[in-house]
């Protein structure tokens, strides 16, 4: 059975692993191989944004729900990273930095219960392509808040400075995509 606090303890404790990051994509790929188990833990997403499940110097779990139709541009960590879906698809379109801006250099579709880890140097962008919800575990080895990084635009792929605010209106703008909830008539 998934727990919250189980995942924090085993991750902290694959930072001490010889090889972290495999160590950390063991851990994710197992946590994301029950989805159910997730889902019914953390509850079914009715919004898309990015909740925090641990958050240290050397360390950052994230919850990260992409909205329906949702793209997130691309963007770098400049930390080593392991992504896990267990709810939804997530499509991921690599890039190289180059001369002029950033070069396409493959693309990666993440379905159920897949994991991929990301190296200290990648450069993504994300697509959630389905009309609902899609909902990942993401681990970073390091303070995803706190590490300076950039983003790209998507038009000109031009680098600058990752704008946090920037991105949290992009998961706003997926909400407004979502259905509107049930009314109940009162009496």
């Amino acid at each position: 059975m998934f727990e919250a606090d189980r995942l924090i303890q085993d991750c902290c404790n694959g930072l001490r692993e010889q090889n972290p990051h495999a160590a950390l994509r063991e851990i994710v790929a197992r946590t994301v191989s029950e989805p159910g188990q997730v889902l019914k833990s953390l509850g079914e997403p009715k919004l898309s944004g990015i909740q925090t499940l641990y958050r240290s110097e050397t360390l950052t779990i994230l919850n990260v729900l992409w909205g329906p139709g949702m793209s997130l541009y691309p963007h770098d960590h400049r930390m080593w990273a392991v992504i896990g879906i267990y709810s939804g698809r997530e499509d991921n379109s690599f890039y190289q930095r180059s001369v002029s801006g950033l070069i396409p250099h493959g693309v990666k579709t993440l379905s159920l219960k897949e994991t991929i880890p990301l190296g200290e140097a990648v450069i993504h962008a994300v697509t959630n392509p389905l009309d609902r919800i899609t909902a990942a575990i993401h681990v970073y080895g390091g303070d995803f808040f706190a590490m300076p990084r950039s983003e790209w635009d998507p038009g000109t792929f031009q680098e600058r400075p990752f704008d946090i605010e920037h991105a949290r209106r992009v998961f706003e703008e997926a909400n407004k995509r979502l259905p509107a909830p049930e009314r109940v008539p009162t009496n």
